[in-house]
């Protein structure tokens, strides 16, 4: 079977330029790669003729013996080229001709994450920082605003980020044509490493700023205020944009974190929205009944009212007495927790009165009573 004509195949006319050579390669390469038309069986074998087609028209010397002598160049030792044996032998230099339009082909098949055409590389956008900033319950009851003080790099501005003194724009690197990588050859293989001479940046700088070494930022202090809205908890995150560490020379900047961690209370427990508190109660209050105030985490006081006989560990609410939500949705309530207080020190008349009480409710303590029932019951049913 006779081979088709290099320009054919790839789409363009005899008299096409190095440039519409490579884009009629590169749209050939994107229509007919194996990866896209997984379907097709043919597509291996004319994505391989598209490329051998390349791989002649794109060297200058292939390219005018191939005009002069066509398909003939490459049979019978004409042509040698770099082909040793003389024969072009159908399978062209694959990996050389592809990666010849690498960066364009996969540019596109992995969303264009390379640098638009001739470009260079973009700056490196700076690192995102974590602050961790430690809040009263108070504080995090009614939210404010807080100033803090960032240690980060920021851009210099002596150079205006560029690293060039004077703010003299860096020129393009020579050894990676600004992409900031450089391949090498390895068989059928190319690897692909950071440019060692711009260490990846894709550009040098001739005369680095003497403030900034010619990284384009310094280390600096910064204040920033900061908004806490009232309801955070514990590890809840606050994201400022763009007040991370600044990117080398004139890269974006990163973003800062606030990581919020809210102190425990002397006096309060918190649980989500809702507040725990225990409060102390005499035996006498807690026995006989009657309103106590307690605080709020407001600064205010609430009162509450404790029926008679309560006992300790009993609780009681007051509603919308606790913290709001972060998101909207309400106040949480404040649960109390009665602690009764044994008296102590008490003097001789206290100690009377309590020896009465004793005698007295005997008959009263609902516990007493069924104990000595029991016994009484048992001992009749032994003398029965």
């Amino acid at each position: 079977m006779s081979k088709r004509d290099y320009y054919d195949v790839l789409g363009v006319s005899k008299g096409a330029s190095a440039d519409e050579i490579k884009k009629g390669f590169r749209t050939k390469a994107k229509e007919l790669h194996p990866d896209r038309n997984k379907d097709n069986p043919d597509s291996e074998a004319q994505f391989k003729e598209a490329n051998e087609a390349y791989d002649v028209l794109r060297d200058a010397e292939k390219k005018a013996a191939y005009d002069r002598f066509g398909h003939a160049a490459f049979e019978n030792g004409m042509g040698g080229g770099g082909h040793p044996g003389g024969g072009f032998g159908g399978q062209g230099d694959f990996s050389s001709a592809f990666s010849d339009v690498f960066d364009d082909l996969f540019g596109d098949f992995m969303g264009g994450q390379r640098g638009a055409t001739g470009g260079g590389r973009r700056a490196a956008r700076g690192s995102d920082l974590r602050y961790n900033l430690r809040v009263s319950l108070e504080e995090a009851f009614s939210g404010l605003q807080k100033t803090i003080n960032v240690p980060a790099a920021v851009a210099c501005s002596a150079c205006d980020g560029s690293g060039a003194e004077g703010g003299v724009e860096p020129t393009t690197c020579p050894t990676c044509s600004g992409m900031g990588k450089v391949r090498a050859q390895q068989g059928f293989f190319t690897v692909e490493r950071s440019c060692p001479t711009c260490s990846g940046l894709g550009q040098i700088i001739k005369n680095p700023c003497k403030s900034c070494g010619g990284a384009g930022r310094v280390e600096k202090e910064r204040a920033l205020s900061v908004n806490i809205p009232a309801g955070v908890e514990t590890g809840t995150r606050i994201r400022l944009a763009g007040e991370g560490e600044a990117g080398m020379r004139g890269g974006p900047p990163g973003d800062l974190y606030i990581f919020v961690e809210v102190s425990d209370h002397k006096l309060f427990e918190r649980d989500s929205v809702n507040l725990y508190c225990r409060v102390p109660v005499s035996m006498a209050k807690a026995a006989l009944g009657g309103s106590i105030e307690v605080p709020t985490i407001d600064g205010g006081r609430g009162r509450v009212q404790i029926p008679a006989g309560s006992q300790s560990g009993r609780q009681m609410r007051l509603r919308s007495k606790g913290m709001p939500a972060l998101r909207g949705g309400g106040v949480g309530d404040m649960f109390i927790e009665l602690a009764v207080e044994t008296p102590v020190n008490l003097t001789s008349r206290q100690k009377e009165l309590l020896r009465e009480f004793d005698d007295l409710g005997e008959d009263n303590h609902p516990e007493s009573k069924s104990f000595f029932s029991s016994v009484k019951s048992f001992w009749d049913g032994m003398k029965g």
